[in-house]
């Protein structure tokens, strides 16, 4: 059984072993992190846990049983009741649902946590399992996204309703 929890310092060895692993299956559908994420993830890690710890993010692992990372969950930009949503999951649960019963979990952790009523979440086009991730958790499209906003891709914003 998976455990989604928040981000604490001691998660920095799996969160970089499960980067590392799902590094080329990442790049197949979003822009890759590049080689200086990896050289200087001690120093992002920090500062993730800074931002986290002065309440403008909150960052989430999902944990396989045996304590490896097997995704992550994260809400950006917590302000005024909303926040952007983003998520990845290792590859050896892709395809399972998990993604999508963990974006459902942490859309009601975003309201009893962290008090939010709206997250959104851009996809691009040619990520077919985001936009469904999205959809199935209830999330609608709300417009386009800049490719700014994807790395350079076309994709769409999504919005979820949390009090619907």
């Amino acid at each position: 059984m998976s455990e989604l929890t928040r981000l604490h310092a001691d998660h920095a060895p799996a969160v970089l072993a499960f980067e590392l692993a799902n590094r080329s299956y990442f790049a197949a559908s979003v822009p890759d992190r590049g080689d200086e994420f990896f050289d200087r993830f001690a120093d992002g890690f920090d500062a993730v846990l800074a931002e986290q710890e002065a309440g403008v993010c909150a960052f989430h692992v999902l944990l396989a049983e045996d304590g490896s990372v097997i995704g992550r969950f994260n809400l950006f930009d917590l302000e005024d009741g909303a926040a952007r949503l983003g998520y990845r999951v290792a590859e050896q649960v892709a395809g399972r649902g998990v993604a999508t019963a963990t974006v459902r979990e942490l859309c009601r952790i975003a309201v009893a946590r962290y008090g939010l009523h709206t997250l959104r979440a851009a996809a691009a086009h040619d990520n077919a399992a985001s936009r469904k991730v999205l959809t199935r958790s209830g999330f609608v499209p709300v417009g386009p996204a800049a490719p700014a906003d994807l790395g350079g891709a076309a994709g769409t914003w999504y919005a979820c309703d949390l009090r619907a």
